[in-house]
């Protein structure tokens, strides 16, 4: 091999290594808890509470409450009409594939069919289908208090 080779292989070496250990780190970060889609719920008095202040831009904010070695996510949401929802980020027909809901903009979108549902309708109607499941929340002190136990009533998706 002549030397221009080797040293041009060389490099390529390099810059493929750098690659996967910079694949291999986002990976790593967005896995731990309270890094990526997802913050780590606090429980206090047997709840979990989201600052009304973290929902004002109207995007929606990723939860996890961990129990008995099951993550069970939920997302909570300022709609357009200014009415504060929370649901479990999973719904009864596609919640198997694990891959919950996206935002965009005043929908809620699930990501295994792709059916968009109106921020300001979570929780209204008789639920069911890929509708996300509402969770009962109410305002206290400048927070969404969640019942842990309602959390909890979502474990079966997760």
């Amino acid at each position: 091999m002549q030397t221009g080779t080797v040293k041009t292989m060389m490099k390529l070496g390099v810059v493929a290594l750098a690659a996967v250990l910079a694949v291999a780190g986002a990976v790593t970060a967005f896995s731990l808890p309270g890094v990526g889609k997802f913050a780590k719920a606090k429980v206090a008095k047997g709840a979990v509470s989201v600052p009304l202040a973290a929902l004002q831009a109207a995007k929606a904010r990723f939860s996890r409450h961990s129990e008995g070695g099951r993550d069970i996510a939920f997302f909570a949401v300022k709609a357009p009409s200014g009415s504060y929802r929370v649901a479990f980020d999973a719904c009864e027909v596609c919640f198997q594939e694990k891959k919950g809901y996206v935002q965009d903009g005043g929908f809620m979108t699930c990501r295994q069919c792709n059916k968009k549902f109106a921020t300001d309708r979570i929780g209204e109607g008789p639920g069911g289908g890929c509708n996300p499941a509402a969770i009962p929340a109410r305002q206290a002190g400048g927070n969404l208090v969640i019942s842990v136990a309602d959390i909890r009533s979502g474990a079966r998706f997760f």
